[in-house]
């Protein structure tokens, strides 16, 4: 029988709709043991608030893993400074969320957990309370290291990010050979030994539009993009590029292939996100801990309405089971 998967969820935003998808998704019976890192009061106030049943259950690490139970929810508490109330945001609980990722980021490298599993959260308010955070991706590898590498995928694509949260007028200069190597590097390594897949066919955004017309539109892709895709080409690398954005993301390319890179955050994810929003999942490769999470945002005004959609929740956990299932294979 093989070992019951343990993994951490963190609630996110006490005023978004994270908790309301930790208890919403406590309803439904798991095939894996979840772990919301969360203030228990906030849960039963939520809980109350939706008009759902729920039996908390306090996590002891020390106990075996087994699968959560329909209408129980397990909880490693984190206590919350102030009462959280439903679509107000409140500086004062930043501490409270970037604590909860701490404890599921180190429970994920002392073996506690498997994964972990990130609700949404909001950057600006934990800014605003003098804490520096541009993202879980970046805040998750300050603390394991490694090079992390943003992938969003929903049935059907992929899509990684040579660059992430920068201005528009910054990509062109980030976008140097050693980080495209690196981050060519990961994607077709963490594919292999986190997808099983064993020729991982990535296909590479052209930077600018036409792929730079020959030069004529520019000359990253002459400069540094073709000069990299040709090295890790004759290394086994399985590359295609660069291509044109604009004709890239068409069934012609696509049906052929594993994964898309993509240059910068909005040339890759809208498509994404068109395919398939509240089915798709935010994954951090790059890391030694295994990482997901929704692909959208904390939408205040739908918490505690129980409308929240489950969706990309549901996804981002069974991407995750996937992933640990992989690495063990490899292991």
């Amino acid at each position: 029988m093989s070992k019951i998967q343990r993994i951490a969820l963190t609630s996110g935003e006490p005023a978004g709709i994270g908790p309301d998808l930790c208890i919403q998704l406590a309803q439904l019976k798991q095939s894996c043991q979840l772990v919301v890192i969360a203030d228990p009061e906030l849960i039963k106030q939520r809980a109350r608030q939706l008009q759902l049943d729920i039996v908390i259950e306090h996590f002891d690490p020390d106990k075996a893993a087994q699968a959560n139970k329909a209408g129980s929810i397990m909880v490693s508490p984190v206590a919350l400074p102030s009462q959280a109330y439903s679509g107000q945001l409140n500086v004062a609980h930043s501490a409270y969320v970037i604590e909860t990722l701490r404890l599921a980021t180190q429970g994920c490298i002392d073996g506690v957990f498997d994964a972990m599993v990130t609700a949404p959260v909001n950057k600006a308010v934990i800014n605003d309370a003098g804490i520096c955070f541009s993202g879980h991706t970046e805040y998750i590898a300050e603390i394991t290291g490694g090079h992390p590498v943003m992938m969003l995928a929903t049935p059907g694509l992929r899509v990684a990010l040579v660059t992430t949260h920068l201005p528009l007028s910054e990509v062109s200069a980030a976008i140097t050979g050693e980080r495209l190597s690196r981050v060519i590097s990961i994607l077709d390594k963490d594919l292999r030994e986190r997808f099983g897949l064993e020729n991982p066919a990535i296909l590479v955004c052209g930077l600018n539009p036409h792929a730079g017309e020959e030069g004529h539109l520019g000359r990253e892709e002459i400069e540094t993009i073709k000069p990299v895709l040709a090295a890790l080409s004759r290394q086994g690398v399985n590359l295609q590029g660069p291509l044109p954005a604009d004709t890239l993301f068409t069934p012609k390319y696509l049906s052929t292939a594993d994964a898309v890179l993509a240059m910068y955050h909005d040339q890759g994810l809208p498509v994404l996100k068109h395919m398939g929003f509240g089915e798709a999942v935010n994954i951090t490769l790059g890391l030694p801990v295994i990482r997901t999470s929704v692909d959208h945002g904390t939408a205040l005004d739908l918490a505690g309405t129980g409308k929240a959609n489950l969706g990309s929740l549901k996804f981002a956990i069974k991407t995750a089971q996937q992933m640990v299932a992989s690495n063990r294979l490899k292991g």
